[in-house]
C-alpha cells in the first residue's frame, strides 16, 4: 500500500491534488459529478475586497496544447464569499480549503487576507501577486522584488494561517522573487501562474480576446513550471505548491521530484471535469509502477 498523504506547513492532505484557483468555482458544481472530499483540497475562485464583473468578452482563446483566458477577476468580493460561498462549500466539503487571494493594492490584500484568516474552513491562504500594482503604474506585484516584499510581509502582519505567495512566470527571475517573499515571512511558494499569451484570427485580422492579452495555460506550459518549481526549490527553504499544465499522474510524480509538495491542477479541469478525480485514482498505480512507496520521499528528490 502506497502513502500519498503530504503537508503544507499545518495543513496536512490525504494527497497532493488540488484543483487551483479559477478552474474549480467554488466547488459545489463539480460535488454534482462526483464526490470532491476525495481531493487533499482545492482553491477556491480568485477573490477581491470588492465584487468584480471582469473583463470584456470574448474572454476565451483556444490554443495549440492549451487556451488563453482573460476572465479579469470576475468574483462577488469578499465578504459575499464568506457570508454566501463558504457555507455552500461546507455543505460537499468537510476538508479545509485554500482561499486565493487577489488585490490592487497593498491595503487590499491586507484587507482580504485578515477577514479570511477568520474563517475555520480556510486551511492555507493563496496570496496572487499576478495582479497590476495600481499605485506603481500598473506594473505587477509579482514582477517586482520589493513589491513581492511589501505584499508578503504585509499580509503575514494580520494572519495566522500559512501563506503562499503565487507568483507569476512572466518574469527574468523566477528566484528573485521567491526569495523576497521567503524574506517577507511567506510560509510557502505557488507556482507557476500563466503565461501571457494572445491570439489573432486571420480571418477577421482581430485579437481573439477582447482584452488583447491573457494568461496561456495548458499542457504546453508543463515544461515550463517544472524548470521554475526546480530554480525555486533550490532558491528557498520553504514548501512549493507546483502547477502549470498538469494533466496526469506521471506529471505530479515529475513536478514533485523538480520540487513540489503539492500538486494543482487548472486547464485539465475545463476539458475534463473528472480530471483531478483521475489523476487521484491513477496515483498509486503510477507510484507502483516508479517503485515509489511514499510521496513525500520524492519531493525534490531530482536535485539529489
Amino acid at each position: 500500500m502506497v502513502d500519498t498523504k503530504i503537508s503544507l506547513g499545518s495543513m496536512n492532505l490525504t494527497n497532493p491534488i488540488i484543483p487551483a484557483s479559477g478552474t474549480f468555482g467554488y466547488g459545489y458544481e463539480f460535488a454534482e459529478l462526483y464526490d470532491i472530499n476525495i481531493l487533499g483540497s482545492f482553491s477556491f475562485k480568485g477573490t477581491t475586497k470588492d465584487p468584480r464583473f471582469g473583463n470584456p468578452t470574448p474572454r476565451i482563446a483556444e490554443c495549440k496544447n492549451g487556451m488563453i483566458n482573460s476572465v479579469g477577476l470576475q468574483n462577488p468580493g469578499i465578504e459575499k464569499v464568506i457570508a454566501e460561498e463558504l457555507p455552500k462549500i461546507k455543505d460537499c466539503f468537510k476538508k479545509q480549503v485554500i482561499a486565493n487571494i487577489s488585490g490592487f493594492s497593498v491595503d487590499e490584500y491586507v484587507y482580504c487576507c485578515e477577514k479570511i484568516d477568520k474563517e475555520k474552513q480556510v486551511g492555507l491562504i493563496e496570496v496572487n501577486i499576478s495582479c497590476p500594482n495600481v499605485h506603481n503604474g500598473g506594473m505587477s506585484f509579482g514582477t517586482d522584488e520589493k513589491s513581492a516584499y511589501e505584499v508578503t510581509k504585509a499580509v503575514k502582519k494580520v494572519t495566522k494561517k500559512p501563506v503562499f505567495m503565487k507568483l507569476s512566470p512572466n518574469v527574468t527571475d523566477i528566484t528573485k522573487i521567491a526569495k523576497a517573499c521567503e524574506e517577507g515571512g511567506a510560509d510557502g511558494i505557488s507556482l507557476i501562474n500563466t503565461l501571457m499569451g494572445m491570439r489573432i484570427d486571420v480571418k477577421t485580422r482581430k485579437c481573439v480576446v477582447a482584452n488583447k492579452m491573457g494568461g496561456f495555460s495548458g499542457d504546453a506550459i508543463f515544461p515550463v513550471a517544472v524548470r521554475m518549481v526546480y530554480q525555486v526549490y533550490d532558491a528557498v527553504k520553504i514548501p512549493i505548491i507546483g502547477m502549470g499544465g498538469v494533466s496526469s499522474a506521471k506529471d505530479v510524480l515529475e513536478i514533485m521530484m523538480a520540487g513540489a509538495s503539492a500538486v494543482q491542477v487548472g486547464a485539465a479541469n475545463l476539458i475534463n471535469p473528472y480530471a483531478c478525480r483521475d489523476i487521484i485514482n491513477d496515483l498509486p498505480k503510477e507510484m507502483e509502477k516508479y517503485g515509489i512507496e511514499k510521496l513525500s520521499d520524492i519531493i525534490g528528490i531530482a536535485h539529489r
